[in-house]
């Protein structure tokens, strides 16, 4: 994934996809996985290249929690605040990792480690709470699992 945007590798994502306006949710999903986020420029020359204001990308970024704008964690930990896991701890789950890693859902933490985010059903109903490292997901989630699984991420 690379990290910083390139003007050269932008255009050849958008034009893989015609360069048309429709293809806009086709566009930044190749762009989240090149680039593992969505900046201002980029969206700059997105809403340029397939003709749509940048409002109207911007729109598009912010409503869809997949999106981020920013640059993520080096893990990212998404915790599921569906109403089932929430009914089996979620809650108290993602106040623990908040406080273990010092940083609030929907932030990353202060040294670029780690990236905590709400998750609005991962499937898990029936072993929750749930919640997705890194992009594997893990089921039946309580304190002592939370701890392996960040010392985990330390390795």
């Amino acid at each position: 994934m690379a990290s910083k945007h390139d003007t050269a590798i932008a255009s050849e994502i958008i034009s893989r996809f015609g360069a048309k306006p429709e293809r806009l949710l086709q566009v930044l999903h190749a762009f989240m996985q090149r680039y593992g986020y969505i900046g201002e420029e980029a969206m700059r020359q997105i809403a340029s290249e397939l003709n749509l204001s940048r409002a109207e990308v911007h729109g598009v970024v912010s409503f869809y929690h997949d999106f981020r704008t920013d640059p993520p964690g080096k893990h990212v930990l998404k915790i599921c605040q569906s109403e089932a896991c929430q009914a089996m701890g979620s809650r108290e789950l993602t106040a623990l990792a908040e406080k273990k890693l010092g940083v609030k859902l929907g932030s990353t933490s202060a040294d670029g480690a780690f990236s905590l985010e709400p998750v609005y059903c991962l499937g898990l109903c029936a072993c929750s709470p749930a919640l997705m490292v890194d992009g594997k997901v893990y089921s039946r989630v309580n304190d002592d699992s939370l701890d392996n699984l960040l010392e985990d991420c330390g390795d």
